[in-house]
């Protein structure tokens, strides 16, 4: 007897390019004769509204028997309140009915089906069948006992699927319906203005300032109406005296503006009453420049492998809506079939327009934590072969014999092919990298430290424990359709995605891939604050000699130099180095650490003990381990005795489910987590020095006296696997200081790698690392 394989090439609604996404097996029954389901109401709904919905199956020739049963499927990116039948005043109660009255066994499985339809209202008919023409009614957000309903998502989708597979003949071979019940999720009002810049450009040189409106869950809204004045600190070319954002306008872009002077440029919007809207990010402008920075988010899906949204859909959101300069689409590979990997070479090639975007070629090798875990892979051009780290969701195996099932497999068959233009890093999202175990540094050039399943400091560590000379980077690795600008809702992911600043000559994808593999580019971890400005350079004594390529790995060029900058790998006699520190920031500094690989040289801060006020920081940070379920739970309380809380402001509550609430004059309650991230508050007091300070989380339980809160940290330490802590210390009233300059000298450690690198903290809560610079005695 042939086997019967997994799977149907009409499966994955949204995804026509055959791969198995749906867990069924090929059609036993005919798919007009599955039944049809129906929603209402049915047409567009605002991202993050609560809704009551109505779906309703009516069976078809075969009904349902026995012990029959449909699934209703939703994506795994989705992020609504899930279906419960216990209370009926809580969110998305759901009430499921038979017309014939048979008994229903039913029950919410976020697990319960195949990727990426993974998230599963199972309904099972227990007792009785239901015949051609009954039906199985669910009402989604009943509001008749006091639910607020169902709560859509929080992101845009042009086709959100209630997803109906079935399984009339009781065989648990589920058949997805042929025409799918779904609605469109459209933004809502605009609930603050962002303004874009680029990070550095030349005098005179023409550069554009980029505008748009987000709702409150951060999606590019369509239902701005207003006008703005434009203003600047410096006199600049072309800058109107007003731009207007129009309803049905996603994106104003105010082109051809320059500056004629050498300085530090601050564009901003008010309001008609004179009040600030919108500042954009910091934009240097110099002299001269070999390297300009370009922001990218080379890492995230779309609906045709895990995401939301085409692939099409992807890229010009990256493009047009999050005004990033390059971005990559990384799918994962046991997703992409041949046909689909020949239409994301075409929409590379589409998008990609040197001078105005970059569009890099490649995927994320997907393989299993145990054989090296996830790498992302790019290339330089179309046509090149996708080696998978499995064929897990497709349906044709022709091209098995490609695939490389470990992470040392993937090096091998790159090095055996001469393929030395490609470009991996390694990343944690579902699957973590295992740099430890499968690592070459001809390919493998950085360690993506934060994208928006946290912040994987841990992950560049284990490359300095091995010795690797790699770069550091930051990415979305979004699900939400939002490359660029990836906010994490209302679901579990714990961060917004990140961005990597890329430091090249033009924009170009020649130019990009050739910073990647000098690592010459710095890290963040995204949101508003996260252009900023950062110049790391070593300056030698004496000229030692820079490679690009680790002259460890075999032979590389070389070429004398007494100065290095980011990414940079130099051989040097001299005994210490002076490390120069040029910071604009998007937002007020609160420190600047300097490392040597591992070790934790120094804390720089803008301001001292002297300018110390009222104002007090908590911050927690941290992951349970290294794989998915990494999340840390912070919900706590703190109460401040003998002594009033003015003002509290919160750092990094990004879920608007998660929030920092008053409670009376000295206290606070909230609910929080991280993923490796940092998340805390401030909080202003009528005395600086008065009281104490009680705080209860999971983790940590304790009290502080406000006068033995200063300049520097009082940590609690709970770390596990991973570091897990919170700390307290004190800050100015209010932090001025945006721009800081500093040298310090630092001393080499001999026979050993010296990889000097900074990481900025601002006090918005986004941070910043620089690739190292690595020195060599």
């Amino acid at each position: 007897m042939a086997e019967i394989p997994m799977g149907s090439p009409d499966d994955a609604a949204g995804a026509p390019w055959g791969a198995m996404n749906s867990g069924t097996i090929r059609a036993p029954i005919p798919a007009e004769e599955l039944g049809t389901a129906t929603i209402t109401p049915d047409g567009e709904f605002e991202a993050g509204s609560h809704q009551s919905f109505t779906l309703t199956y009516t069976a078809g020739k075969f009904g349902i028997d026995d012990s029959g049963s449909l699934r209703i499927c939703f994506r795994f990116a989705s992020d609504q309140t899930r279906p419960q039948f216990e209370d009926p005043k809580r969110p998305n109660y759901t009430v499921i009915e038979a017309s014939n009255k048979a008994v229903l066994e039913y029950r919410y499985d976020p697990k319960g089906n195949v990727r990426p339809w993974d998230r599963t209202l199972y309904i099972k008919v227990v007792n009785g069948f239901l015949r051609e023409g009954d039906t199985i009614t669910v009402h989604f957000g009943m509001t008749d006992g006091g639910s607020p309903g169902m709560r859509l998502q929080t992101f845009c989708e042009d086709t959100f699927e209630f997803r109906v597979l079935v399984d009339p003949i009781a065989t648990f071979n589920y058949q997805p319906l042929p025409v799918q019940p779904a609605i469109r999720i459209t933004p809502g009002a605009p609930e603050k203005y962002i303004a874009v810049l680029p990070t550095c450009r030349r005098v005179g040189e023409r550069f554009a300032c980029k505008l748009k409106g987000e709702d409150k869950w951060g999606n590019p809204s369509d239902k701005c109406d207003g006008t703005f004045r434009l203003r600047g600190n410096v006199t600049v070319a072309g800058l109107p005296e007003s731009v207007t954002i129009a309803p049905g306008t996603f994106a104003v872009e105010v082109p051809d503006l320059s500056v004629a002077e050498p300085g530090d440029v601050e564009i901003w919007l008010e309001d008609d009453a004179g009040e600030r809207v919108a500042t954009a990010n910091p934009l240097r402008i110099v002299a001269e420049a070999a390297l300009i920075p370009f922001w990218a988010d080379l890492h995230g899906q779309s609906e045709e492998t895990i995401g939301t949204g085409s692939a099409a859909q992807y890229f010009a959101f990256a493009r047009d809506l999050a005004f990033v300069d390059a971005t990559g689409h990384q799918g994962n590979d046991f997703q992409i079939t041949n046909e689909f990997w020949d239409e994301l070479d075409r929409l590379c090639d589409a998008f990609d327009e040197a001078g105005n975007f970059v569009a890099l070629p490649g995927y994320e090798w997907s393989g299993n934590t145990g054989l090296g875990g996830d790498r992302n892979v790019f290339f330089p051009a179309k046509g090149r072969q996708i080696r998978r780290s499995s064929h897990a969701l497709i349906e044709d195996y022709s091209d098995v014999h490609t695939d490389s099932n470990s992470a040392a497999e993937l090096f091998e068959a790159f090095a055996g092919n001469e393929e030395w233009d490609v470009v991996v890093y390694a990343h944690c999202g579902g699957r973590y990298a295992d740099v430890k175990l499968a690592h070459d540094g001809r390919f493998e050039k950085s360690m993506e430290v934060h994208s928006s399943w946290g912040t994987f400091e841990w992950l560049v560590q284990d490359a300095f424990e091995m010795g690797y000379r790699t770069g550091i980077v930051a990415n979305s690795d979004g699900h939400k359709g939002r490359p660029g600008a990836s906010y994490p809702g209302a679901a579990l992911f714990g961060a917004v995605g990140g961005l990597t600043c890329l430091l090249a000559p033009d924009l170009s994808r020649e130019s990009i891939l050739d910073c990647l593999r000098k690592r010459r580019h710095y890290a963040t971890t995204g949101g508003h604050g996260g252009r900023m400005v950062i110049d790391v350079t070593a300056r030698l004594d004496n000229e030692g000699m820079l490679y690009h390529d680790d002259p460890a790995l075999g032979p590389a060029e070389g070429r004398a130099a007494a100065e290095a900058m980011m990414g940079d790998i130099v051989r040097t006699s001299d005994g210490e180095v002076e490390l120069s520190v040029d910071i604009l920031a998007d937002a007020p500094i609160e420190r600047v650490d300097i490392f040597n690989g591992l070790e934790h040289l120094e804390t720089v801060r803008p301001y001292g003990v002297d300018d110390l006020g009222n104002r007090i920081r908590v911050i927690w940070e941290g992951a349970e381990y290294r794989g998915r379920f990494r999340q840390v739970i912070w919900d706590g309380n703190a109460t401040l005795s003998d002594n009033r809380i003015a003002q509290a402001r919160p750092i990094n509550f990004f879920n608007r489910d998660k929030t920092l609430d008053r409670i009376g004059d000295s206290g606070l309650e909230w609910r929080a987590l991280t993923t490796g991230n940092i998340g805390g508050f401030d909080l202003w007091v009528d005395d600086p020095y008065g009281g104490t300070l009680q705080i209860e989380t999971p983790l940590v339980k304790c009290g502080v006296p406000l006068e033995e809160i200063g300049l520097e940290d009082e940590i609690f330490d709970r770390s596990g696997v991973l570091p897990r802590h919170l700390k307290i210390f004190r800050l100015p009233a209010e932090n001025p200081h945006r721009a800081l300059r500093f040298t310090r000298r630092i001393k080499l450690r001999g026979q050993a790698d010296n990889p000097l690198f900074i990481r900025l903290t601002q006090e918005d809560g986004t941070l910043a690392w620089t690739s190292p610079i690595y020195l060599i005695r």
